[in-house]
């Protein structure tokens, strides 16, 4: 059994309780198996770990892995045009309805393998656990037919193969309509999503059924029998919602007990008090609020009236989110959406979690997995200050350095 102590740290517990992050002054770890041990005060080491291999941390902080619990990372190609159309004055509708968008994406998706799709994700992932990332949501919904919503998902399932991080997976057959099916939505929903939301799930690649609720989408009628099906499977569900306009998608998500409903720019009232009591989180994600130069901002103060989770992540996706730093991520939370440090930090850690059903990290607490984050910091809070700044020492996956 590998067995450590780490000592002499600032342990960023965040666990909810009355001390800001939950934070241990000149606090110790104990690692085993993978697993926190126990963690406290170096002054109250029990003895049974005085004689482990132990590392000194000269007052480093060690926060949770963190997570990033909503991206498309997996994809062919990219946008970089319809990044230059945008800022040449077309807008994301308007994009997206001349064919660009999702579609264009999944016509890159479609022609480039499996292999070449693990690969080309390699170097997002790569950037995630380098800023101290363990935990890496994925969806579908660049294929739109069932050879290629299962072949992502089975890149996303291939990751771990390659890379020491956890990854879960996420069906979002209800992304957007194919070509083939122009002014046939229903029918794609019958004959293509729903079809291989069951394959996916006997294949076992499925953690989540995921849609996209909005104008340019799908109609919360549409979802709803998406997630009906997901429901007769056991699948938990999340759902895109409120990003561009209000069609009460955050209340259908909580109406199945979604795990989250995610960017909810258009958000009201009615919808969070849904949330609070379904216990759905909220995922906020300020990098496509930003590249689509949105001026609508999620109600923060609305979830913290209603006492919702709120959940950050990257979105990493090739059109509206190309965004592939957690950090960063955090800092536009706060300069954004005037979260403060902390909640950027619960953000990435508890709160994610959460939002992906996980009960076992997110916090520093024994009997949690060992996925661990140190840094060369003197307080938590200067995670979300720096901009474009690294400050990992070390990455911590499962006890393994």
């Amino acid at each position: 059994m590998q067995q450590k102590l780490y000592i002499n740290t600032n342990l960023a517990t965040m666990v909810p309780n009355d001390v800001p992050y939950g934070l241990i002054e000149n606090g110790a770890i104990a690692i085993a198996d993978g697993k926190i041990c126990w963690c406290g005060t170096g002054k109250e080491i029990p003895s049974q770990y005085v004689g482990w291999d132990h590392q000194d941390l000269d007052g480093r902080v060690i926060t949770p892995g963190l997570i990033d619990c909503h991206t498309h990372i997996v994809h062919g190609g990219n946008r970089a045009s319809e990044f230059e159309m945008r800022l040449e004055g077309a807008s994301y509708e308007e994009v997206a309805r001349a064919g660009g968008g999702i579609i264009s994406t999944v016509k890159a998706t479609r022609s480039t393998s499996e292999t070449d799709l693990v690969q080309d994700a390699l170097a997002h992932v790569d950037s995630l656990i380098g800023e101290g990332v363990c935990t890496i949501e994925i969806k579908s919904g660049y294929g739109l037919d069932q050879e290629n919503e299962l072949k992502m998902l089975r890149a996303a399932r291939a990751i771990t193969q390659q890379r020491p991080v956890n990854i879960s997976t996420s069906f979002l057959g209800a992304h957007a309509i194919p070509v083939e099916y122009k002014d046939n939505d229903d029918a794609y929903i019958e004959e293509i999503c729903i079809p291989a939301m069951e394959s996916a799930h006997k294949e076992g690649l499925v953690d989540a059924v995921d849609g996209f609720c909005e104008g340019i989408a799908f109609s919360p009628e549409q979802i709803e029998r998406v997630f009906i099906k997901a429901q007769a499977l056991g699948i938990p569900v999340k759902l895109h919602a409120e990003q561009l306009s209000n069609l009460s998608g955050a209340k259908l998500a909580a109406k199945f007990n979604g795990l989250s409903a995610d960017h909810l720019e258009y958000l009201d009232e009615e919808g969070v008090r849904a949330m609070a009591e379904a216990g759905t989180v909220a995922t906020i994600l300020p990098g496509a609020f930003y590249t689509l130069h949105e001026t609508k901002y999620p109600p923060v103060d609305l979830l913290r009236k209603h006492k919702v989770p709120i959940a950050i992540a990257t979105d990493c996706n090739p059109g509206s989110s190309p965004l592939s730093s957690i950090l960063l991520t955090m800092n536009m939370a706060c300069t954004l959406f005037r979260l403060t440090p902390r909640e950027a930090l619960a953000g990435a850690t508890r709160n994610a979690a959460l939002a992906l059903g996980f009960g076992d990290r997110g916090t520093i607490e024994a009997g949690k997995r060992a996925d661990l984050a140190i840094w060369n910091i003197n307080h938590p809070g200067e995670l979300s200050y720096r901009i474009g700044f690294n400050s990992l020492h070390q990455r911590i996956f499962g006890g393994a350095t």
